[in-house]
């Protein structure tokens, strides 16, 4: 099988696996998982923050992120494709007693005067601005870059009003690497960072949430309240250790095999490409069967895919690729896809 439904279905390599089986570990709740510690440091200090906390999903970072910025009552302002919006099962109001304030960005990116038009007035009968929230690479966009003069825009502008800015980078190092920005530059200006071990830098397992050190201190409690307090965790975090050491240069190799296969369905005739900016490649079916009928065929041919997602197009397809996707995996992939095209009469 070709997978090509996320970058999450990665495995781990030999190298990985060898670190994990090495790890020094301690029980993570008391604080004495020294490898844990050392992911933390090291992640605090590539992202230029005070201090980190290991997270078992990004999920769960951004959540305990939206928890520790708000109180019961308030708002948080997200744009209309954002995985905190639509995938997290409503958790900043099943958790945190707050409510989504949505905005329709342009590919996943908002301006810096939509946010200002979406934070509430100081009136008493209106729910107060909590946080304002922003995703770069944006998944549902297509791996979108948010551009950093809007990121600085949109948070001087929150700034200015006293409210914090909180950026959910599960893949912030695909946008690092495209860019050629490092990511510490990326998270600079934010009062949280949220980025995942388990995409692209093919860990198994975990995120990471940085910020300042009152920040992490009271994120310690609520991923414990959450029920997300791990005992020897230094398993896992040797695997994200291993990843920021060996993965994070090799995701422009993801990002050519990304372009090389949006560049072979271009080809095919009914489809409608979006050019990648990352790893995720959408495309629309303009004539032929729909996404889901497409996915399921494909998968006969040994192909995994996806519709693109909530909010999006029942036509529309994506596909990620990642470290076990390999040049002929992709070539064979657009074969694939060529062939059931022609089967379905296209």
């Amino acid at each position: 099988m070709i997978d090509l439904r996320s970058d999450t279905v990665t495995l781990p390599t030999e190298g990985m696996r060898a670190a994990m089986a090495a790890a020094e570990v301690g029980d993570d709740v008391y604080g004495e998982d020294p490898t844990v510690r050392r992911l933390e440091e090291r992640a605090a200090d590539l992202l230029g923050a005070e201090a980190a906390l290991f997270m078992p999903s990004g999920t769960m970072a951004n959540q305990t992120a939206i928890a520790c910025h708000t109180r019961p009552g308030q708002e948080v302002v997200v744009e209309a494709g954002s995985h905190i919006y639509n995938v997290e099962l409503g958790t900043m109001a099943r958790f945190s007693g707050v409510q989504p304030r949505v905005v329709l960005g342009e590919r996943g990116v908002f301006t810096a005067g939509q946010v200002v038009s979406a934070i509430r007035p100081d009136l008493y009968y209106l729910a107060p601005t909590g946080l304002v929230c922003l995703e770069n690479t944006h998944n549902a966009a297509g791996g979108r870059i948010w551009p950093r003069a809007e990121a600085r825009a949109v948070l001087a502008a929150a700034h200015a009003r006293g409210i914090p800015v909180h950026l959910d980078g599960a893949r912030i190092f695909n946008a690092s690497a495209t860019t050629g920005i490092p990511a510490r530059e990326l998270a600079q200006g934010f009062d949280s960072v949220m980025f995942c071990l388990s995409k692209g830098l093919g860990c198994p397992v975990g995120s990471v949430l940085c910020g300042s050190r009152p920040l992490i201190s009271e994120a310690r409690r609520v991923r414990k309240a959450f029920g997300g307090g791990m005992r020897q965790a230094g398993f896992l975090a040797a695997a994200g250790l291993y990843a920021l050491d060996h993965h994070v240069d090799r995701l422009a190799v993801d990002h050519a095999h990304a372009r090389l296969l949006a560049d072979g369905l271009a080809t095919l005739p009914g489809l409608s490409v979006l050019p990648p900016e990352t790893n995720i490649v959408l495309f629309e079916i303009e004539t032929g069967p729909d996404a889901e009928t497409l996915c399921a065929r494909l998968r006969a041919r040994g192909v995994l895919a996806s519709p693109a997602g909530a909010g999006t197009s029942a036509r529309g397809v994506r596909m990620v690729t990642h470290l076990d996707i390999s040049r002929a995996g992709v070539e064979r992939t657009v074969d694939r896809v060529r062939e059931e095209l022609r089967a379905s009469g296209v």
